[in-house]
């Protein structure tokens, strides 16, 4: 099954980012991702981070909550509507983001290597055919969320 493929894919890859953000730079995986927005697009909401790294409202504010306090991160208010407050890269903040990049950067490398420039370029179509795929299958779906607390459907007896 191809979720299963791309899952433990993820999860083998990905914990050499875990370790790699918690190990040495002290930050979580979703806080890395985080910076890594923030170091493209500057000084955006929160609402609008959150859907640009395909994160829940609450998890990206958490996220922000911890980046502020390791100083990685501030929000400044807006000058035209002092409610929304724009999120920032400290100095630290870009620092850690440009230490840290070279190293994901190698981690990407070292797992593409064994496909050749055509391989990985049909890959990346592919991925992106799929991608646009699940999104059209999602906005279609006509299925309950599911209750993660409960184990089950909302609305469902134990």
């Amino acid at each position: 099954m191809l979720l299963y493929r791309i899952g433990r894919l993820l999860a083998t890859a990905g914990g050499l980012v875990i370790r790699l953000c918690e190990g040495e730079y002290g930050i979580t995986r979703r806080e890395w991702r985080v910076l890594a927005k923030l170091a493209q697009e500057d000084g955006i909401l929160s609402s609008a981070l959150a859907e640009r790294a395909q994160l829940d409202r609450a998890r990206t504010s958490r996220a922000v909550t911890s980046l502020v306090a390791k100083q990685l991160v501030e929000r400044r208010p807006r000058p035209r509507d002092r409610r929304e407050v724009a999120l920032h890269l400290t100095a630290a903040g870009r620092a850690l983001y440009e230490a840290m990049l070279p190293r994901v950067g190698q981690i990407h490398q070292d797992l593409t290597a064994v496909l050749g420039e055509v391989e990985l370029a049909a890959l990346d179509d592919m991925l992106a055919r799929l991608q646009g795929q699940a999104d059209k299958l999602l906005q279609q779906a006509d299925l309950p969320k599911a209750d993660r607390r409960r184990g089950g459907r909302r609305g469902t007896a134990p």
